[in-house]
């Protein structure tokens, strides 16, 4: 009931005013009787993946609360993990306003945000203020100014900083909004940056004698020759796991709805199939050798069912969470 009214409330507003408008809120009144509002219990349904226990296995998806700055309050909701990010090494503004458009005919959003956050030497106090002993996932990317050929050293130096404080870090290469990133996802680019963040992986895993998973989050929009070229070079880097998928740049299913031409990722219902497919092939490619969180599209208890039967070990939630508000977790949850 309070998220129907919260809902109906922020949907007349700008988009992006009302994503700021309900983070300030969660910041500020997480440990208060406020939280109340949105507080739950959800069952434990505990889940070993990577060497590390889950409460639960449905998450937050990167991308809401990009600096860390509501990690309690998204605890208080049920969610079994929480992924924070995407962080650049500096901050930066992202792209132009507007940036945010919602599409609730098809329960869609489409952003092009452009990685705003403000550095991940912000995030990491964040981190290290919260009071929260959950799994936490770290986004980690490249700044938009830092041309392709030296991205390695903005991921390898936002691996350094979040790495004691990471239960697991994710390698963004998969954003449709910083030019030129998703070429990262190929080849010998590809190839160079996991070999290069593998080896200080596994030096920070010596120097803080501490494990912490890495995953790369892939895009969509891939045939089948691309996947299993992705697939091949995560196996043979040693990537601990994957996390599929990104928001797509198809807009098929949207273009005759307003705002469904607008650049940027569109994420939510539309997305759904393509991004369990991802996942299933990926299970086929790789015989079921690679972990993988299936994230796109999620906004039932069914369509969290399809995903693990598709292959996926977690899910995630974002586009669906905004429609559904934290009653979607405990319904998934409790579905399973």
């Amino acid at each position: 009931m309070f998220y129907d009214l919260a809902r109906r409330f922020m949907f007349n507003k700008d988009a992006e005013w009302a994503h700021d408008f309900a983070l300030g809120n969660l910041r500020r009144f997480a440990n208060t009787p406020m939280s109340l509002a949105w507080s739950q219990s959800v069952q434990d349904k505990p889940v070993n993946f990577l060497g590390l226990e889950f409460k639960n296995p449905v998450g937050l998806a990167a991308g809401l609360d990009k600096n860390a700055e509501c990690i309690e309050a998204f605890a208080q909701m049920g969610f079994g993990f929480i992924e924070v990010g995407t962080v650049t090494p500096r901050p930066q503004a992202g792209n132009d306003k507007p940036r945010i458009f919602r599409l609730p005919e098809a329960n869609a959003i489409i952003n092009r945000m452009g990685f705003n956050n403000k550095g991940v030497d912000y995030l990491v106090n964040n981190v290290k203020a919260a009071k929260y002993d959950g799994i936490l996932g770290i986004n980690i990317g490249k700044n938009k100014d830092t041309p392709n050929e030296q991205g390695k050293d903005d991921y390898i130096h936002c691996m350094r900083k979040v790495f004691e404080h990471a239960s697991y870090i994710t390698v963004n290469i998969s954003s449709p909004n910083t030019p030129g990133l998703r070429d990262l996802q190929y080849g010998e680019a590809l190839d160079d940056l996991l070999q290069s963040l593998k080896n200080e992986q596994m030096d920070l895993v010596a120097k803080h004698n501490k494990s912490v998973p890495m995953l790369v989050k892939i895009a969509p929009d891939v045939d089948g020759i691309q996947l299993a070229q992705i697939a091949e070079s995560l196996v043979n880097n040693r990537i601990d796991g994957v996390i599929a998928t990104n928001t797509t740049l198809a807009r098929d299913a949207v273009e005759n709805l307003e705002h469904g031409n607008e650049a940027g990722g569109l994420s939510g219902r539309p997305v759904r199939e393509k991004s369990t497919h991802v996942v299933s092939e990926l299970k086929r490619i790789t015989e079921g050798k690679l972990p993988i969180i299936g994230v796109g599209g999620i906004d039932s208890a069914e369509s969290a069912k399809e995903k693990f039967a598709a292959g996926a070990d977690l899910v995630q939630v974002y586009t669906g969470f905004i429609y559904e508000g934290p009653e979607l977790v405990k319904r998934i949850v409790t579905s399973l």
